[in-house]
């Protein structure tokens, strides 16, 4: 025999006797627990068996599934919710509660007015006299409450930032734009190396002109200026009625000379948006020669829907954003409402006044206005994921301890970010859930209707 049957057999008769042995010990054990030697340890009731894949079947009787794998068990430390009060408690409620009905243990539209049965052998679950008016309030046991992943949040008074945002462009302001124009007939003689487009200063030459009436005045004033500045009153103000820049009548009265030409400047720091002249024309009175404006400050028009405009109001902060400049804020200033709606888009024009650094933003560019609504005023709030809204009603779920959990309709108010403001229904330091209350919420109203039910069955 060679030495690996050798080994062979004795591994053999090395299991045989271990399994002997404890053969043995086990029949030891069973003598001792037939005589009373041990105590057999408790065991926790079956409630039900379920797939062991925890698919939805249900067996009262242990099974396998059609693949061979046996049901899993179901114990009352499992489903808690299913063995509400023990046989102690039973018997204490039974001889000072009366039993209204009993409800199906798996929570299924059907009641009894007597002891019963379901399909699966579990008796059904007497409600007793009390239990049933709490009908917005639903039980969960500890691990029913950590399986479903309940969240809860304390109310809380914050101060929500009530924001609206809209689009908008950007334009002039209206009162930073000056035309260049005379009031009488001149001639063009020299126009300085400025185009449309470029930046002028305050009293920066434009362009030099001729102009008979101009001058006659003008000769006027020198030759009664020496008299002093009350006797040359009359011809001064005529000068300034034909919009002779004020340097040009302080150069004729300290110079007491009538200058054949006259240089003809900048009223205002700004951008020339239009240039109308060229060497030699002739003007006539009134035609726009330049038109000039200061971009330092300018408006953005936005657009804000109806539903919106009663939370709008002068002097309120803004911030606007321009496609050119992204992660850019702009901040200015709500300087009017306009008092006209858009009857094609249903929506309000606000002005915001902005300050311009750089020239930055250019007329008719799009923007987006975000608009600081908020009086900072502490506001008692909860999640917007605490608010379960049907339509015609808001609702949410609060946590009164000890597993019980109560439907609550509240009023909502403004909404920011992830809060929302509660005008009704809860109060700061309440605690609402903010995740799974559809599971709760969906529960309580099965057991509204279960009780509404109950009582058309059991009414006379």
């Amino acid at each position: 025999m060679t030495r690996r049957w050798r080994v062979a057999l004795a591994a053999g008769a090395i299991a045989i006797a271990g399994a002997g042995g404890y053969f043995v010990r086990d029949l030891g054990l069973l003598e001792k627990y037939l005589t009373g030697g041990i105590t057999a340890s408790p065991v926790e009731a079956v409630l039900y068996y379920r797939d062991p894949d925890n698919r939805p079947f249900y067996s009262a009787t242990p099974t396998t599934t059609p693949d061979g794998w046996p049901y899993r068990a179901v114990t009352v430390s499992e489903e808690p919710r299913l063995v509400e009060v023990t046989q102690d408690q039973k018997l204490r409620e039974t001889s000072t509660r009366r039993i209204v009905h009993y409800r199906h243990p798996m929570g299924l539209p059907d009641v009894s007015p007597t002891p019963k049965k379901d399909s699966m052998g579990m008796d059904y679950i007497a409600v007793y006299e009390g239990e049933e008016d709490e009908s917005g309030t639903v039980r969960l046991g500890p691990a029913r409450i950590q399986r479903t992943g309940v969240v809860t949040e304390v109310v809380a008074e914050r101060v929500l930032a009530q924001k609206i945002r809209a689009p908008g462009t950007i334009q002039l302001d209206e009162r930073r734009i000056s035309v260049i124009s005379l009031r009488t007939e001149a001639f063009i003689e020299s126009v300085e190396n400025i185009t449309t487009g470029s930046e002028v200063r305050r009293h920066q030459p434009l362009m030099r002109l001729y102009s008979p009436v101009i001058s006659g005045a003008a000769a006027e004033y020198a030759a009664v200026a020496a008299g002093g500045r009350e006797a040359g009153r009359g011809s001064r103000q005529k000068l300034a009625n034909m919009l002779v820049p004020e340097d040009v009548i302080a150069e004729i009265e300290s110079s007491r000379r009538v200058p054949l030409s006259l240089a003809w400047t900048a009223p205002r720091d700004g951008v020339v948006l239009e240039r109308n002249v060229v060497e030699g024309m002739r003007i006539n009175p009134g035609d726009v020669l330049f038109r000039i404006a200061d971009h330092s400050i300018v408006w953005a028009l936005v657009d804000v829907p109806e539903s919106q405009l009663a939370r709008l109001a002068p002097g309120q902060r803004a911030s606007v954003q321009a496609r050119a400049f992204p992660g850019r804020a702009f901040a200015g200033t709500v300087d009017v409402v306009y008092p006209k709606l858009d009857a094609a888009t249903r929506s309000a024009r606000v002005r915001v006044e902005l300050p311009n650094p750089g020239f930055a933003l250019r007329p008719d560019m799009y923007i987006l206005a975000e608009i600081d609504t908020g009086d900072g005023r502490p506001r008692a709030s909860v999640p917007e994921s605490a608010v379960i809204d049907s339509g015609d009603r808001q609702l949410v779920v609060l946590d009164r301890g000890e597993g019980r959990f109560e439907q609550r309709t509240v009023r909502t108010g403004v909404r920011s970010g992830t809060y929302v403001e509660v005008l009704e229904g809860v109060v700061p330091g309440d605690l609402v859930v903010t995740s799974a209350n559809f599971l709760i919420d969906a529960e309580s109203n099965l057991k509204a209707a279960l009780k509404a039910l109950v009582k058309d069955e059991l009414a006379p």
